[in-house]
């Protein structure tokens, strides 16, 4: 893809790349290094190689320590373990099973300066702190300890696919690539197939059994070739990529050929299609990567349509050839090729060669002469190109750079500016006079561009001679010193009026570059806003539809898999079927379809698909404005980076609804079974004493005096009427959750609702004290007298049954700040601090072995909070709990007679 490059091409250094690297020192100076022994299977050696070395740096007095080591019996490997610190295991029991872990909290807490880690890919049993050992690393080295791992190429997450591909066997265990990109150093372990397939047979691997159904299955020999190249390559990667960041930090700009890689430069050139097929043979060759690259100059901004369209053209065939692209900016193009060569360890630069007419590279030089001249240790091939291009470019008509009336303009400020001068030359020396004339080729060059400028420059050097050197109106020179004043004049409008343009066209390229991230930051804003699927779509549909000035629309798949349009979002292109289809396949397989590309090109549209870390995600549709353009590799680039940001928003809105979800359907299950738990023993326990009592009394062989045939009947009673209770709170709640329980408030005294709440709960308070103590005034307040009444019946209950038999209850009652505070307060056990809040949820109990099912302090905050209310609960000093319940005073409360405001202010209950 299309890609840019921040180096200085003075050679000094880039104050962002210093920054970079300050950051990563110092971030390095605190964290540890990993190490990784890398093989392409079990038993090459992977673990006996790091032992053996191990030992070395024991021996050099390093502290180390064996945190995880998997021998699996092999003796050899065995004998290296003697001598070392070994870390004693975490046990863990799984499903009833003791199962033996690496203890992560005992590793930073011996904290060594070394710390062996084997089976990096390894799944850590339920109950430790990471799920994956790999993460275990990460912390240790975060901590500052050096870790040594083992790690086997099939469990590298990117290649998981390719080696399920080769082997037939899908890894379940992976380790992400950051972590291998992260290492400091990557020791590759290699044994040939045959001799690993040997130590199979001699049980050196595996114990025999495993060891045959191993060499039948994954450890072919077919696969261990396959593997072992798999491994080596990858391991090659890891070292170029180790080589460029030392390249990079110690500035070091020669090209090291360790291995070939080829960038191609292009141009808007008809052979530039020609040179990057050249190209393609050349690495194909070489088995080596290559880069084609197009330098966007300042004078990029005045190329035509068609050569912008060979461009884009020549950069898309490249990358259908396998190539990768870059777009580089810069005031030379031989300067940014050879920076970005280097940058990239290039051996071999490929560039086509010149057709245009010879006099011009004479005159003004050449691309290909610069890289020869300056490539150094860098190759350069040159490609050379067809007749029939050569003659294409040289035939190519000349025409004016700029519109006619630039040129018009150009003519009328030389003759404003003679105007001018005339007025002053009496007063001004001649040299001065042609200062105003360099300063009007300035204003033309910075208002209309190159080719006015130019004609500017010429027409000012000859009217300044016709009519303000001697003789005057003519174009003889008196004095051949007037000769070197016209060269000088000319030369230097001439250079002025080239630096204009050329800042000119840096303003307009860097304008262009600030409108691109401008548009791509606002992308990010947009999407970063967006919480649901639909509002996503709609931000990505217009920001893309406003950067690309074309019609765009965003499919995402329904229920069945079908593309279609969000949910909520209506589309205001109605898709074919052909469409649909081509959709459907450009999201089946994750590749981009349609107008401009090589599948399914007949298409009206082109497809791009938004790939996220689970796979597609959905698809953008782009149909261009103008049928006739395309939308070339820079811009295609621009949606593939908004397809990206699209699908990483759709993926985080719909992992927040999965979550959303699966929190409720964990919720759900937890009130299922706590229901389930808590009415199955509250039930069993009153039906099986009903029917314990209810089968004695109608046993005809047993005989009972009458207190104990009363006591079975009261058992009876009382187990039905606590069954009855149950049903009714599970009612209760049933209708105040689903808003069927409608609230009828009423001005009632708060007296005369504790005193029925009380009369309901006589039997069950016995004898105990319940001490009410309220203020000398009336107190009435708004509320249901029946549901609050069942408020106050509920908190008497919860008092009754987590409280000693004979302790006292305390109700209190008053008025402050606009509202009622009533209170039932005991001297139990009292509600832990963590309990405070949980307490009022359902089917939430403080003590399992308690009768009940949880619902009633439920019910009474559902009741409350259907008040305007509030309830909480505090410890009281010297123990228990008190429980506050506050009613809002809406209104003017009705007027009582005299003779029922006055009440004893506390009336103790026995």
């Amino acid at each position: 893809m299309p890609d840019d490059t921040r180096t200085d091409r003075e050679g000094r250094p880039d104050p962002d790349l210093l920054i970079a690297e300050a950051r990563e020192e110092e971030s390095s100076a605190a964290r540890g290094r990993l190490r990784v022994f890398f093989g392409a299977s079990a038993g090459v050696g992977k673990t006996y190689t790091m032992l053996d070395q191990v030992r070395q740096k024991k021996a050099a007095g390093v502290d180390i320590v064996a945190g995880w080591v998997e021998t699996h019996g092999r003796k050899e490997t065995e004998a290296l373990l003697e001598g070392l610190e070994i870390l004693p295991p975490r046990i863990l029991s799984y499903r009833g099973i003791q199962q033996r872990e690496f203890d992560l909290d005992a590793a930073l807490a011996r904290r060594p300066s070394l710390l062996l880690l084997d089976e990096l890919a390894h799944t850590n049993v339920t109950g430790s702190r990471h799920a994956k050992r790999w993460q275990d690393a990460e912390e240790l080295l975060h901590a500052g300890i050096d870790v040594y791992t083992t790690i086997n190429v099939q469990h590298v997450e990117s290649l998981n696919d390719i080696v399920a591909q080769v082997t037939g066997v899908t890894v379940r265990e992976t380790v992400p690539d950051r972590i291998l990109e992260s290492a400091e150093e990557i020791e590759f372990i290699d044994l040939p197939p045959d001799d690993l397939l040997q130590r199979l047979r001699d049980g050196k691997v595996y114990v025999p059994g495993e060891a045959e159904r191993a060499m039948r299955a994954f450890f072919t020999k077919a696969n261990l070739i396959a593997l072992r190249e798999l491994a080596l390559r990858t391991t090659a990667e890891r070292v170029d990529a180790q080589m460029r960041r030392y390249r990079g930090r110690q500035r070091i700009e020669a090209v090291w050929p360790v291995s070939e890689r080829l960038l191609v430069a292009v141009s808007a050139s008809p052979s530039a299609a020609r040179v990057v097929r050249a190209a393609q043979r050349m690495a194909a060759g070489l088995r080596a990567p290559w880069v084609v690259a197009y330098v966007e100059t300042p004078a990029s901004v005045r190329m035509s349509q068609a050569d912008r369209d060979r461009v884009d053209a020549t950069l898309m065939l490249a990358e259908q050839l396998g190539a990768e692209t870059a777009i580089l900016r810069g005031e030379r193009m031989a300067d940014e090729i050879l920076a970005y060569a280097r940058e990239r360890n290039v051996t071999k630069i490929v560039v086509g060669k010149p057709t245009r007419p010879w006099w011009r590279y004479r005159i003004f030089g050449s691309v290909v002469d610069d890289l020869m001249r300056r490539s150094d240790d860098t190759d350069v091939y040159v490609i050379r190109g067809r007749a029939e291009d050569a003659g294409s470019v040289a035939r190519r008509p000349l025409r004016p750079t700029s519109p006619l009336r630039s040129y018009a303009a150009a003519v009328v400020a030389t003759a404003a500016t003679t105007g001018l001068a005339a007025l002053v030359f009496r007063q001004l020396a001649p040299v001065n006079v042609a200062m105003l004339y360099i300063l009007m080729v300035v204003a033309v060059a910075a208002l209309f561009g190159r080719g006015p400028s130019i004609l500017a420059s010429m027409l000012g050097v000859a009217v300044f001679d016709f009519f303000f050197v001697p003789p005057y109106l003519t174009f003889r020179v008196s004095d051949t010193e007037y000769l070197l004043t016209f060269a000088v004049m000319l030369s230097v409008a001439l250079v002025i009026s080239t630096l204009t343009v050329r800042l000119r066209q840096q303003v307009e390229s860097s304008r262009f570059r600030e409108r691109r991230t401008a548009s791509l930051y606002a992308m990010s804003r947009d999407l970063s806003r967006a919480a649901a699927v639909e509002e996503i779509v709609e931000a990505a549909e217009s920001r893309i539809a406003e950067v690309l000035h074309t019609e765009v629309w965003v499919l995402v798949p329904g229920p069945g898999g079908a593309l279609e349009t969000a949910p909520g979002v209506t589309s205001a292109f109605p898709l074919s079927e052909k469409e649909r289809g081509v959709a459907q396949w450009a999201f089946d397989h994750a590749s981009i379809a349609g107008r401009g590309t090589s599948t399914l090109h007949a298409a009206e549209a082109l497809y791009v698909p938004m790939i996220g870390a689970r796979g597609p995600v959905g698809i953008i549709g782009l149909f261009p404005s103008d049928p006739e353009e395309g939308l070339g590799p820079e811009r295609l680039h621009m949606v593939e980076v908004f397809a990206n940001q699209t699908a990483l928003a759709i993926e985080r809105a719909t992992l927040e609804r999965e979550t959303r979800e699966a929190r409720l359907r964990i919720e759900a299950e937890g009130l299922r079974s706590a229901l389930l738990s808590s009415i199955s023993h509250d039930l069993r326990t009153p039906l099986a004493a009903i029917t314990g009592a209810a089968s004695s009394l109608l046993d005809e062989k047993l005989t009972f005096d009458s207190s104990t045939r009363d006591e079975l009947v009261r058992s009876i009673y009382d187990e039905s009427e606590r069954l009855g209770r149950l049903v009714a709170n599970l009612l209760h709640m049933t209708r105040l959750e689903s808003g069927a329980v409608q609230i009828c408030k009423e001005w009632q005294p708060i007296e005369e609702v504790i005193g029925s709440a009380l009369n309901h709960t006589e039997r069950q308070l016995g004898r105990r004290s319940v001490n009410v103590s309220l203020p000398h005034e009336l107190i009435m307040a708004p509320m249901d007298p029946v549901l609050i009444e069942q408020v106050l019946v509920n908190l008497v209950e919860n008092a009754v049954r987590y409280t000693p038999d004979g302790s006292p209850i305390d109700i209190r009652a008053e008025r402050s700040d606009g509202q009622v505070m009533i209170e039932v307060a005991d001297r139990g056990p009292g509600v832990p601090e963590a309990e405070k809040e949980r307490i009022f949820e359902k089917f939430h109990r403080l003590d399992d072995r308690s009768r009940g099912v949880g619902l009633g302090l439920a019910i009474c905050r559902s009741i409350v909070l259907a008040h305007g209310g509030a309830i909480s609960v505090e410890s009281r000093a010297g123990g228990g709990a008190a429980f506050r319940v506050t009613l809002p005073l809406e209104g003017e409360s009705p007027q009582m007679p005299e003779s029922e405001e006055a009440h004893p202010g506390e009336a103790p209950r026995t």
